[in-house]
C-alpha cells in the first residue's frame, strides 16, 4: 500500500498496485532514456558527449520513485548490455552510468518525500542526483585522465546544460503536482 509519504507522480496519476503497470512504466521511462541518448552531441575537449540523459535519468526517479526509477535505468542499461543501440557513445562509459542509477534511486526517495511539490526542494534534489552523477563519472574518468583534468573534462563543461535541465524539471514537477491538486487528484 502506498502512504502519502511515498506517493509519487505516477502513482498520483495511475494509483499503485498493479505489477503489468509497474512494468510498463519501468520500460517506458527505459525507451525513454533510450531515446534522451540518441541526441548526443561531441563537445571539444571532453571524452563525455552532451545528452539528454542526465535529464530522462532524474526525471525517471522523480517521477517513478526510488525503486522503479532505478529499475528503468537498469532496463536501459540491460538493453545496452543486450547490444541493442541505446546509448549515447554505443558503449559503457563507466561511472556515469552507475551514477545514473544512483541518482535515480536518491531523486526518487527525495521525491518520495515530497521534495517534487515545490521548486526549491524540486532543485535542491536535482542537485544533489547530478552531483551523484559527477562524482562517479568523474571518479571512473579520473582512472584514466587524472583528477583535475577528470573535473575539467567531465564535469565542467556540463554544468550550463544541467542547470537548463534542472530549472526545467524543476518547473515541470511541482506545476504538475499542482493540476493535480486542482483536479482532485489523491
Amino acid at each position: 500500500m502506498t502512504t502519502a509519504a511515498s506517493l509519487t507522480l505516477a502513482d498520483a496519476v495511475l494509483p499503485r498496485g498493479r505489477t503489468q503497470r509497474d512494468a510498463l512504466l519501468v520500460l517506458g521511462f527505459g525507451a525513454l532514456l533510450a531515446a534522451s541518448s540518441q541526441i548526443s552531441i561531441p563537445l571539444p575537449g571532453t571524452p563525455v558527449p552532451l545528452t539528454l540523459q542526465t535529464l530522462a535519468v532524474l526525471l525517471a526517479g522523480m517521477v517513478l520513485g526510488s525503486r522503479r526509477g532505478a529499475l528503468a535505468v537498469l532496463a536501459w542499461l540491460g538493453a545496452g548490455v543486450l547490444g541493442l543501440p541505446v546509448l549515447a557513445t554505443g558503449a559503457f562509459t563507466g561511472g556515469y552510468l552507475v551514477g545514473f542509477v544512483a541518482a535515480a534511486f536518491l531523486v526518487g526517495l527525495l521525491a518520495e518525500r515530497r521534495w517534487d511539490r515545490r521548486p526549491a526542494t524540486t532543485v535542491a534534489a536535482l542537485v544533489l542526483g547530478s552531483i551523484v552523477i559527477y562524482a562517479f563519472g568523474a571518479a571512473w574518468l579520473s582512472l584514466f585522465v587524472g583528477a583535475k583534468a577528470a573535473i575539467v573534462q567531465g564535469v565542467l563543461p556540463f554544468l550550463g546544460g544541467d542547470a537548463i535541465k534542472i530549472a526545467a524539471a524543476a518547473t515541470a514537477l511541482p506545476l504538475a503536482w499542482s493540476r493535480l491538486g486542482r483536479a482532485g487528484a489523491r
